[in-house]
């Protein structure tokens, strides 16, 4: 595939957006994480779906309000290309999750949960938003991820 100009801003463009999203989800418990999406974005996790910003921020908050957590959100292999125009773009990367309950310092461990990672964004204005995010997990360790029980038991 040709890497153009274009294509390598584009890459640097959202590679730096990805970094700021999962950089305020580290350390911000995701806050500003639901302004990242389009109105009707989705993000497609492990075990559950979200749809629109504000179902993604019930779950950012019901996150921190489980309690104390120390997470790392690592970005590996990152590709995008544009998709259909120069106004919606495809991403994929790996995702590196480290996580235990409680504050810092952890034993040194392996990843939770390796994920390969699938995002579709659109222009919108002078920036970028994810209208589709979905977690693809290839390797998951013993502790488990930060997931609702939707089941209603």
């Amino acid at each position: 595939m040709r890497i153009d100009a274009d294509r390598l801003a584009l890459t640097g463009q959202l590679h730096a957006l990805l970094v700021d999203y999962w950089h305020d989800v580290d350390t911000n418990w995701g806050r500003n994480a639901p302004d990242y999406y389009t109105p009707d974005g989705v993000f497609v996790g492990s075990k559950n779906a979200y749809e629109g910003r504000e179902t993604i921020r019930a779950f950012y908050t019901w996150r921190e309000d489980r309690g104390e957590r120390t997470v790392i959100h690592a970005i590996h292999n990152f590709r995008a290309v544009f998709d259909g125009g120069p106004d919606r773009a495809l991403c994929n990367w790996y995702l590196f999750l480290y996580a235990a309950d409680g504050p810092p310092v952890h034993e040194t461990a392996l990843p939770i949960s390796v994920s390969r990672m699938t995002d579709r964004l659109v222009r919108a204005g002078a920036g970028w938003l994810v209208s589709h995010r979905r977690f693809e997990q290839w390797f998951k360790g013993g502790i488990p991820t930060t997931n609702p029980d939707l089941s209603g038991g």
